[in-house]
């Protein structure tokens, strides 16, 4: 018997992505729990609590039902001068995914608006607390966002979960709540339908994105869509300042190894196509040509559509450089002290960008930084941290870290590495991230992750807890 297997053009299998209408959104029996009130109340909350339906009690039931009913009407209050609270629906099973777990529901006005209402919950040896109240759209699209692990949601009802979740953040795309809950492949399908669609239903084109030309890969995008696609070239231009290039599946094996971990909140996810088709007529002459003469070992043209061998896709950001130059002075600040943080989470990750270049991070849609560019990947724990601090003034003998092999950091250059052209911000990053220019800071994280402590990375910011 012989089997002949054929690689042939990426296919997805068929599946029907359309929101339904309010008319056949009637999931309460399967996916949510329908609570009809006008009011929030400690009643009201210690119901919600129990929808899970855990094993292990909590700790204060009736107390954090309390907190968390406080905190919810004090947010309403807060943003509505005006409402009339018609139901809340809770999804029926639980989010979890490192230390925590999470109730997620929607409060749903009389003007059908909704609200996202996520409850985080810890749990220590005394039992599980609520840790704290999340409201805003913005804190629930970083909760749900795909810079972190896939969820574990027990509940089997993806595609309306999916719509449920989409519901509460719909500046996030469809596809990416399915990514987000584990189901990676009917992600990929969505996504791919919504590019098709946003290409097919405006005049716009995929054209160079925006910023600094990649010296690895090829970006590109439509201004209409909300993605960033990519490729890489066949060889680095002369910008490249790593040596010997290790070739293109090397950076296609660092861009797969960012999906399966756990991104803590600083890395973007990909969604890595190969062998998919696009037509033509959707991309730039500019750009048709640059695809076909820099990395055409990808790209090839067939007839009327263009063939790809490998196609990255990720979320749109704003390239930090270019954020800096059109934000205004707080909005600068704030994101300077969100790169720190962001290359901070990288580690706990055990992720080391060895090109800390502000140009290889962005600034999503709420003002988060993350890293998205990944050729220059290290595994953290085997970077050696040197530094050229100890010489004497005037000496010039070659440091002893030069005649090592691997790959050699100094904390010190870190602040010139990053390109921030702004004095202030500059000033502002030593003041706030120091710690950041120490070689015992590296070190001491090192030796954590050596023995399996892994750094605690925020998920919140503490305004939203309740205790």
């Amino acid at each position: 018997v012989r089997r002949s297997l054929f690689l042939g053009e990426w296919s997805p299998v068929a599946y029907s992505f359309d929101t339904p209408s309010k008319a056949n959104t009637n999931f309460s029996n399967f996916l949510f729990e329908t609570f009809q009130t006008e009011l929030i109340t400690t009643d009201l909350l210690i119901d919600i609590l129990r929808v899970p339906g855990f094993n292990v009690q909590y700790r204060e039931l009736k107390v954090d039902a309390m907190l968390a009913a406080q905190r919810v009407k004090a947010d309403l209050d807060d943003r509505f001068s005006t409402y009339k609270i018609q139901k809340i629906e809770v999804i029926k099973g639980e989010f979890y995914r490192n230390r925590g777990a999470y109730i997620v529901g929607r409060i749903v006005l009389d003007n059908q608006s909704m609200v996202p209402l996520v409850i985080a919950l810890l749990n220590d040896e005394k039992g599980i607390y609520v840790d704290a109240i999340l409201t805003s759209e913005s804190a629930t699209f970083n909760i749900f966002s795909t810079t972190r692990a896939n969820f574990h949601v027990n509940n089997e009802y993806y595609h309306e979960l999916s719509e449920f979740l989409h519901s509460i953040i719909p500046k996030r795309s469809l596809g990416l709540a399915y990514s987000t809950i584990g189901f990676n492949h009917f992600g990929k399908v969505a996504v791919m339908e919504e590019l098709k669609e946003e290409l097919l239903s405006t005049d716009g084109k995929l054209d160079f994105a925006i910023g600094f030309k990649g010296t690895v890969a090829i970006g590109f995008q439509s201004p209409q869509s909300g993605y960033n696609l990519k490729v890489i070239r066949n060889t680095p231009t002369e910008q490249y300042k790593w040596g010997v290039f290790e070739g293109v599946p090397s950076v296609l094996e660092k861009y797969g190894r960012v999906h399966v971990i756990n991104r803590t909140g600083s890395m973007l996810d990909n969604i890595i196509f190969y062998r998919v088709k696009l037509e033509r007529a959707w991309f730039t002459n500019a750009l048709l040509q640059e695809l076909l003469n820099d990395a055409s070992e990808c790209v090839t043209l067939q007839g009327e559509s263009l063939f790809f061998r490998h196609l990255i896709v990720q979320s749109k950001l704003i390239p930090l450089p270019v954020y800096l130059e059109n934000s205004s002075q707080a909005e600068s600040e704030a994101a300077i002290i969100n790169l720190g943080h962001c290359i901070k989470n990288n580690m706990a990750a055990y992720i080391f960008n060895k090109d800390l270049d502000a140009r290889n991070y962005g600034v999503g849609v709420f003002g988060g930084v993350y890293l998205f560019d990944y050729d220059a990947l290290e595994q953290f724990t085997e970077v050696k941290i040197r530094t050229n601090q100890n010489q004497f003034e005037g000496e010039e003998d070659i440091p002893e870290w030069f005649f090592e092999d691997g790959v050699i950091f100094l904390p010190e250059e870190i602040e010139s590495g990053l390109r921030i052209p702004n004095r202030s911000l500059r000033q502002l990053f030593r003041e706030v991230h120091g710690d950041l220019l120490q070689v015992d800071y590296y070190e001491r994280i090192q030796d954590e992750l050596g023995v399996g402590k892994v750094p605690s990375v925020r998920v919140y910011p503490e305004r939203y807890q309740i205790n």
